[in-house]
């Protein structure tokens, strides 16, 4: 039995240790790259908000190129928008390639889709609320902060993880351009030598990596209901 398991898994146990190194390098990349697009993305959220027709700080201009600027980041696949971010990997990182290079074409993937997350979340708190906050005095950032932020908390809780799960698969997609992590590896060691195994167990991490991000979210998310 034994036998038959390590020969079924002959090229995971030769490579597990560069399988590790790949799995740290997708959480490490992972985790950057959403603190910083969840900041960037809350506060673009935010400004599409107050900024939109009947909003306390409304101002369509903004709201419009903002608006716009987001949408186009958004329609761009992931793949071509790795491409067309070189110059610009480059300039802040120094390379393209790696760990560091997957950072920045992350940010700018993901931090779109955080602030429409933000946007919707943030929509749903009802206007009697914010109004009720205005009649009293409040300023535009208390009523951002006090209200908004604090109604809307547990939306905001789930939007980030329906993103940190959509950053696991583009790191991933990264992997497949040299980016690093699992994603790399798997296309590395193997499909491009033919070996099933390394792609299945990689498979399996990466589904497993996505189950417990769900699973201890809904914990957190039931835990902040009550």
């Amino acid at each position: 039995m034994v036998e038959k398991v390590y020969s079924s898994l002959e090229n995971v146990i030769k490579y597990q240790d560069e399988m590790i190194r790949a799995m740290g390098e997708t959480i490490v990349m992972v985790a950057i790259a959403g603190t910083i697009s969840t900041l960037i993305g809350m506060i673009m959220g935010i400004i599409l908000v107050v900024t939109r027709k009947g909003g306390i700080l409304e101002n369509n201009l903004i709201n419009s190129v903002l608006g716009k600027i987001i949408n186009v980041f958004r329609s761009i696949p992931f793949v071509i928008l790795l491409a067309a971010l070189i110059p610009v990997t480059r300039f802040f990182m120094g390379t393209t390639i790696g760990l560091k290079g997957a950072i920045v074409p992350l940010i700018f993937g993901s931090a779109p889709f955080v602030a429409r997350q933000i946007e919707s979340a943030l929509l749903n708190v009802d206007s009697g609320v914010i109004e009720a906050a205005h009649a009293m005095g409040s300023s535009p950032f208390e009523i951002i902060y006090r209200v908004l932020l604090r109604e809307a908390f547990p939306e905001i809780i789930y939007a980030l993880i329906i993103t940190t799960v959509s950053l696991i698969g583009f790191s991933a997609v990264a992997g497949t351009v040299g980016g690093g992590g699992l994603g790399d590896f798997a296309i590395r060691y193997g499909y491009q030598h033919f070996k099933t195994d390394i792609m299945v167990v990689t498979i399996i991490i990466l589904v497993s990596l996505i189950t417990l991000i769900q699973w201890s979210g809904e914990k957190i998310l039931k835990k902040i209901k009550r």
